[in-house]
């Protein structure tokens, strides 16, 4: 059932989250292709996105305000009947990550952006590489790329207020009932302290490849093992969830647990907008643990093009047109980020 869509408050509510994961979106709205009769190239979005957003010359033009991590990822051994992927055996796998926030303005305050991101490289023993970038929120709101650039659309700023039009994104999620699902988690959220304390999601689903070459698709969650506390009503501190994370490494390793949710025929492999019944069985394949921060942009993954469709053998994309369109847009903020940084460079 469509969660309502009335309410000043709930409409101003969902306009920040909706907002937001357009942004995520903007770069996800090009599919091997031109998308509709406007002939949009992932350069073109990326652009539209800037434009939006505003330039900032160097950084990423999504999730733009981050910060490098390391650790390692250690396998329970569970997935590894699923999956040949060496990093569900490897006892510990190294890891190299990002913790950062939506949008393309690296000087937002940390909690003014509802999304969360968590990017991850896993590197195996056997020189196999696992990419995988993920989001707080469980589910997208559209399942199309037609659909990202609507909404891209609908979250442009109104030049009076700087915020998005409530009335303008509520008239597109009414147009696409399959939001549902996101607009109830958006409805729902409350968002943690912390980076530590918030759960990271893979939205759409990947095939695990057995050792036999059958396929299971799955979908997998990062579940924090640090207990969840509010975000206060008031902060002063436009640092604070970095702060907050330098901290907590500072006094230990942070953990959570990677479960991977095991599809059953029917459901919606090929659609991030559908979420999976609640019953779906699951499997623990290991605990992330991340031992320290390496820098905002000077780590290691500040060169690191976090595209999820780079996978090891044993890992294969699902039939989904996003992640085709995630791929293609990610090379662009990548090529581009990367000739402003050496133009940058190249300065007297």
């Amino acid at each position: 059932m469509n969660a309502p869509l009335n309410g000043s408050a709930k409409a101003l509510r969902l306009a920040a989250i909706a907002a937001a994961v357009a942004a995520l979106g903007a770069g996800f709205a090009y599919a091997a292709g031109w998308v509709g009769a406007s002939k949009l190239t992932p350069q073109r979005i990326i652009d539209t996105f800037e434009a939006q957003a505003g330039h900032h010359p160097g950084y990423r033009k999504n999730h733009a305000k981050g910060l490098c991590v390391s650790g390692y990822f250690e396998s329970s051994g569970q997935a590894a009947a699923l999956s040949s992927a060496r990093v569900f055996s490897q006892k510990k796998v190294p890891v190299t990550g990002r913790f950062a926030i939506g949008g393309a303005n690296p000087f937002a305050p940390d909690t003014a952006v509802p999304v969360r991101s968590l990017a991850l490289q896993l590197s195996s023993d056997d020189g196999q590489v696992w990419r995988t970038g993920m989001n707080n929120p469980p589910v997208l709101a559209v399942s199309t790329p037609e659909a990202f650039y609507a909404q891209v659309l609908a979250a442009t700023p109104d030049p009076a207020t700087g915020k998005p039009d409530p009335a303008r994104l509520q008239a597109f999620f009414a147009a696409h009932p399959e939001s549902a699902a996101f607009r109830q988690w958006a409805a729902a959220y409350k968002p943690s302290d912390s980076f530590a304390s918030t759960a990271y999601n893979s939205i759409n689903a990947f095939r695990l490849i057995d050792a036999n070459g059958q396929a299971q698709p799955v979908r997998w969650t990062l579940e924090p093992q640090t207990p969840f506390t509010a975000l206060p009503a008031q902060v002063d501190d436009k640092l604070l969830l970095q702060h907050d994370l330098k901290q907590r490494l500072a006094q230990g390793p942070l953990r959570w647990t990677l479960r991977l949710t095991l599809a059953e025929p029917g459901d919606a492999v090929d659609n991030p907008a559908s979420p999976w019944p609640a019953e779906r069985r699951s499997v623990n394949a290991g605990t992330l643990v991340l031992e320290q921060v390496d820098g905002p942009e000077q780590g290691a993954c500040r060169d690191l093009n976090f595209d999820p469709l780079i996978l090891p053998h044993g890992i294969e994309p699902s039939a989904d047109p996003i992640l085709a369109a995630r791929s293609a847009a990610y090379s662009v903020s990548f090529n581009r980020r990367s000739a402003e940084t050496l133009q940058q460079g190249a300065k007297p």
